[in-house]
């Protein structure tokens, strides 16, 4: 542990190490390409680091939101942050697939392409099709509900353990002092958990070496020529999404923009590097703890927004349904855009729900549609993966957003050390339980909870 006032070497913070990870990963990649050539076989380090960080999220969530509410004291306050949050969440959908749809139109990536879907292979895209066909709002809102609290936790159902944390909290909540054992058992567990994700993080370098790797090896930079159109309109929507719509957030929430991607820089370094945003929740969970948003704002906020608020998702989905029209020379009228829009609304809160989730919602919104052929997704198979790091970085940046803008509705947010944590003067706090973020040590909550 670094001692207070003494910073580390550049070469040992996690910051550095993943970027170094990434590049490494891209050159082998550039220089051993082929699905069976040296940088593909490097994918197990990927798929290990995510898994590792997969086993940790569903018991830090458990962990989080129980203490929160438990400690809380007020149920009426965990059904407001909740409405907060849903109030949240769906307007940023809305503006991410109404930003989406008009760069599409403007920039037409797809137009020229003349794509004859008779001649593509549909057996790539019948698993997605087929999956769209079950994928409905009636069975996401029944999917919340697991069927046994056991089965929520082996599976990693982010939204089904969040279910039942509510429910456990608002419990211990209710029995007060005859829960205060239990209450304080769950809090230390918690604590020994991000103590894990603490050694975790000495793989991510590694991690993301491997999914980098494996990518550019697997697929190659000659993929991407005749679709670069596309990627750079998504890459660019996003950018826009973040410096312009966040930005605007941010500003009338009262914080800079800037100073908060600074203070998660590693975390989006990692989602870079591994193309998930889940490989860094428990550290934003954490960090948002540091930037002195509530806990159990932060426990209910940022689970709910990986199925919830995925900013990045949708301005992918909007993007690339109206690329296929207009790659197939389907045309679309305002109200078919509208109705798609519409469509997207509700089929997005379901895209971090499955497997291949993004491609499922997409054909479940062509199919809706009737006009643009369901067979045209085959094209964007090969190159989905090289758009999935804007995607989920965008996720990941609209998230920590979400949380500091509910938490600052609700009244649970301790501005001074918000600003602390943005400027980088976090002071350890006595009694408080230590995270390593950045290399030194700082309170995992370094303000009281507030009611």
């Amino acid at each position: 542990m670094a001692e207070a006032g003494v910073k580390k070497a550049f070469y040992r913070s996690l910051y550095f190490q993943v970027i170094m990870g990434i590049c490494i990963g891209i050159a082998l990649g550039v220089f051993f390409p082929g699905k069976d050539g040296l940088a593909a076989q490097m994918k197990p380090f990927g798929d290990a680091f995510i898994k590792m960080i997969k086993m940790i999220i569903a018991p830090i969530i458990f962990c989080t939101v129980v203490v929160g509410i438990a400690k809380m004291g007020d149920m009426g306050k965990v059904g407001r942050v909740g409405l907060k949050a849903m109030l949240y969440f769906w307007t940023m959908t809305l503006l991410a697939l109404a930003i989406g749809l008009v760069v599409v139109n403007f920039y037409q990536p797809g137009a020229g392409m003349n794509l004859d879907v008779s001649t593509m292979d549909m057996s790539a895209v019948e698993k997605y099709a087929g999956s769209a066909k079950k994928l409905s709002t009636i069975d996401f809102i029944l999917n919340i509900i697991p069927t046994n609290v056991v089965d929520a936790f082996a599976k990693g159902e982010i939204l089904q353990v969040l279910f039942f944390s509510i429910f456990f909290g608002l419990a211990l909540s209710a029995l007060g002092e005859k829960a205060k054992t239990v209450t304080k058992f769950i809090d230390e567990f918690g604590k020994g958990l991000f103590k894990v994700v603490h050694y975790i993080m000495f793989f991510a370098p590694m991690g993301a070496f491997g999914a980098m790797a494996y990518v550019v090896g697997a697929h190659g930079v000659s993929s991407l020529q005749q679709l670069m159109y596309l990627m750079a309109g998504v890459y660019t929507t996003c950018f826009l999404f973040i410096f312009v719509v966040l930005w605007a957030v941010c500003r009338m929430a009262g914080f800079s923009l800037w100073r908060y991607l600074c203070f998660i820089k590693e975390e989006i370094l990692l989602v870079l590097g591994t193309s998930s945003s889940e490989s860094a929740l428990p550290r934003m969970m954490a960090k948002m703890e540091v930037a002195g948003c509530n806990r159990s704002v932060v426990g209910l906020t940022l689970p709910m927004g990986y199925s919830f608020n995925l900013d990045g998702t949708c301005i992918y989905l909007t993007m690339a349904a109206v690329f296929l029209a207009q790659a197939t020379n389907t045309p679309l009228t305002l109200s078919d855009e509208l109705y798609m829009m519409g469509i997207l609304l509700l089929t997005s809160k379901g895209a971090a729900a499955v497997t291949g989730g993004g491609f499922i919602t997409l054909a479940a919104t062509l199919g809706s549609l009737h006009t643009i052929p369901i067979a045209s997704i085959a094209v964007l198979l090969g190159v989905d993966r090289f758009m999935s790091e804007a995607r989920a970085i965008t996720n990941l940046i609209g998230n920590g957003v979400a949380t500091i803008v509910v938490a600052k509705w609700e009244g649970a947010l301790d501005t001074e050390a918000m600003n602390r944590a943005f400027s980088g003067k976090n002071e350890q706090a006595e009694d408080s339980p230590e995270e390593i973020i950045d290399g030194e040590a700082v309170p995992v909550v370094i303000h009281a909870d507030k009611g």
